[in-house]
C-alpha cells in the first residue's frame, strides 16, 4: 500500500530557493577569525557567522534602509510577474516599472515579445529569476540588477557602483 501511495506523490512545481548563493574574498586573518569563532561555538559555521554579520549590519543601518526603501519606491519581498499581469498591462496600455528589493520573478511563460512591450524599467537590489529572453528584452536590456541575476543559468555579477 505505501508504495502505491508514493507512486503517486508528483512535484507539481519545484520549490525556488529561498536563498542566493555569493561569494565573498576575504583576507586570512579575517578568515582565521572567523574560523575561531566557530572552533569556539560561538556560530556553527562560517555561513552562520556570515549571516549574523551580515544581519546586524542591516539591523544597525535600519532607519537609512526603511528611508531608501519608501524614498525609491521599492516593492519589498518577492514580487512575481506573470503572464496574465503582462498581459493585463498591455490591454490597459500601461507600462511598467519592475523596482524590487529582495526577489523579482518573471514567469517562465513571458516572451520576450510581451516583455518588451510591458516592462519599461528593471531595478532589483537583490535577485532577477527570468528566463534569458525575458531578462535580456525587458526594458531593452536596460536593466539594473544589484547583486545577482538568475536567467535561466545563474550568473552572477557584482554591481559596477
Amino acid at each position: 500500500m505505501d508504495g502505491e501511495m508514493t507512486s503517486n506523490i508528483h512535484e507539481l512545481r519545484p520549490k525556488p530557493s529561498d536563498t542566493e548563493k555569493i561569494t565573498i574574498n576575504l583576507g586570512y586573518v579575517d578568515l582565521g577569525h572567523v574560523d575561531l569563532m566557530v572552533q569556539e561555538g560561538f556560530y556553527s559555521n562560517r555561513t552562520d557567522f556570515i549571516r549574523t554579520a551580515i544581519r546586524n549590519q542591516l539591523e544597525r543601518h535600519i532607519d537609512v534602509v526603511k528611508q531608501s526603501t519608501a524614498r525609491k519606491r521599492l516593492d519589498l519581498g518577492l514580487r512575481n510577474y506573470g503572464r496574465e499581469d503582462l498581459e493585463a498591462a498591455l490591454r490597459a496600455g500601461e507600462m511598467l516599472h519592475v523596482n524590487v528589493l529582495g526577489l523579482a520573478t518573471i514567469a517562465q511563460d513571458v516572451p520576450p515579445e510581451l516583455a518588451r512591450a510591458t516592462i519599461a524599467s528593471v531595478s532589483v537590489l537583490g535577485a532577477l529569476h527570468a528566463s534569458p529572453a525575458a531578462a535580456t528584452t525587458a526594458s531593452g536590456g536596460e536593466a539594473q540588477i544589484g547583486l545577482v541575476a538568475r536567467a535561466g543559468s545563474r550568473l552572477a555579477e557584482e554591481n559596477a557602483s
